[in-house]
């Protein structure tokens, strides 16, 4: 894979917001934060398969990186540690009126 530049991160993070980078064994992933739309659907596949999770977040997150660490059941492996936290969950508040 071509490394991947400051400016096209730049591009990334105009379109998709934060950009996130995930290095395992020198290979690099590059990664924005899956939507709802994603996030459904990979939760639907796990109840079957639980690594289906991890699959369709990080293809479906993918923007760029070394094509490896979705190949690789290592890499993919280790990468698949550092996916639930591309899922951002702030504290919500229920107040009974």
């Amino acid at each position: 894979m071509s490394k991947v530049t400051t400016q096209q991160i730049a591009e990334w993070k105009k379109k998709h917001g934060d950009i996130f980078k995930i290095t395992v064994d020198g290979k690099e992933a590059y990664l924005h934060k899956p939507d709802r739309k994603t996030l459904g659907y990979a939760t639907t596949l796990a109840s079957n398969e639980p690594l289906k999770f991890n699959e369709v977040l990080l293809n479906n997150c993918w923007l760029g990186g070394d094509t490896e660490i979705k190949t690789d059941d290592t890499l993919f492996l280790s990468a698949s540690s550092k996916l639930a936290e591309l899922i951002e969950i702030k504290n919500a508040e229920l107040v009974k009126l």
